[in-house]
């Protein structure tokens, strides 16, 4: 009977979702082929394990714009940073220009939902981690020029002009130079993403930005103390900049055993290391995981984290950015895109209006983007 249920309330979302774009803000396959050694010239429709996503996967998910992230190592600094984000950028247009009947990248909300009424996905860019912009204010209008339509200030470590959530303290938040960074943004239409961020530079982004900002993949705090995750306060703030937090996937932001088993693990990883050294490490963590199995976490963990953000903040301020092909485990019930709906079939089945599925599917971040084009507009 519950399962009955529950595939009456996928197939509502499903003839929702033919209406309204489900919008995911975050999605690492570029950098997953380029670990895999898989040329994105060959094409990214029915890709094998252990790729979570692919063109066929996101169309059977009904998802009708993906956010393909750039992203590369955080401890890579100016120019080596700069050149290595730029192959991502190749990489991702690559992938994309593979398939034209498919999807296209979009850079505007009103292109995106034409996109999406064309029965094509639209793709879109983001970049995660202000490292890769080499402190140059030239490489972030360069990024933009190429379809950049969000940067992540930091990701696991602070650099010269921001703090990370992961990271000691270098700033107290943003330095001066990463202010001008967030009005640059603002002037170009881009959004800030606070994904990552230590809870100081997001207040210190909140401060400067005149556009509203958001955490593309980002879970709450108060189920899940782990220190990548958001605060109460930070979301409200968050909210009352218009902008949106967008619940990721990754297990260590769900629960709270799923993080302190990350904490074990990543102890485990610098021990390891010191006694097997680089080239024996990853046989060596595998050992170790094999040994120390991770907690479950399944699909009603991510919607405990949208149900708290909901009643935090508003429905009106809630997304989905995955991280698939980010992560080495998903979810029970989420392994693939195309189990997205029964993500907001749950929620369905929690009481969420069809009103706020959608909002939640990808019309909040539609908002900001379409609030971040007016603030350049008059910039």
């Amino acid at each position: 009977m519950v399962d009955d249920m529950t595939d009456s309330h996928v197939r509502a979302v499903r003839t929702l979702l033919r209406q309204a774009p489900l919008i995911d803000g975050h999605n690492d396959l570029a950098l997953a082929l380029l670990e895999q050694g898989h040329d994105p010239d060959d094409g990214i429709d029915r890709l094998p394990a252990p790729f979570h996503s692919g063109l066929a996967r996101l169309r059977a998910g009904k998802v009708g714009a993906q956010v393909w992230t750039v992203f590369r190592d955080a401890e890579l600094r100016g120019e080596h940073a700069v050149i290595a984000a730029l192959e991502q950028f190749d990489r991702i247009h690559r992938m994309i220009a593979r398939h034209p009947e498919r999807t296209e990248l979009v850079t505007r909300a009103d292109r995106l939902e034409e996109v999406f009424a064309a029965g094509k996905l639209a793709s879109l860019i983001g970049v995660e981690g202000g490292h890769l912009i080499g402190g140059s204010l030239s490489t972030l209008r360069t990024f933009a020029r190429l379809g950049m339509r969000y940067l992540g200030l930091t990701h696991n470590l602070s650099h010269d002009w921001a703090d990370s959530a992961t990271d000691g303290a270098l700033h107290g938040g943003l330095s001066s130079f990463g202010a001008r960074v967030v009005r640059e943004l603002n002037r170009l239409g881009v959004l800030v993403d606070l994904a990552h961020a230590a809870e100081s530079t997001g207040f210190d982004a909140l401060a400067v930005s005149d556009a509203p900002v958001i955490v593309s993949h980002g879970n709450a705090k108060a189920l899940c103390p782990h220190p990548r995750n958001v605060s109460d306060p930070l979301a409200s703030a968050i909210a009352a900049s218009g902008g949106v937090v967008m619940v990721t996937f990754v297990p260590y932001f769900l629960t709270p055993e799923s993080a302190r088993w990350s904490r074990r693990l990543i102890a485990a990883h610098h021990r390891l290391r010191v006694l097997h050294g680089r080239a024996g490490l990853p046989a060596a963590l595998d050992a170790w995981v094999a040994q120390h199995r991770p907690p479950v976490v399944r699909l009603h963990d991510v919607a405990d984290h949208l149900d708290h953000f909901r009643n935090l903040i508003g429905a009106e301020h809630v997304g989905i950015g995955s991280d698939y092909d980010g992560v080495d485990a998903l979810p029970v019930g989420l392994e693939s895109p195309a189990q997205l709906p029964r993500l907001l079939a749950e929620l369905r089945l929690r009481g969420w209006r069809d009103d706020e599925l959608v909002a939640v599917a990808g019309g909040n971040f539609l908002r900001v983007l379409r609030s971040a084009e007016a603030v350049a507009a008059t910039s």
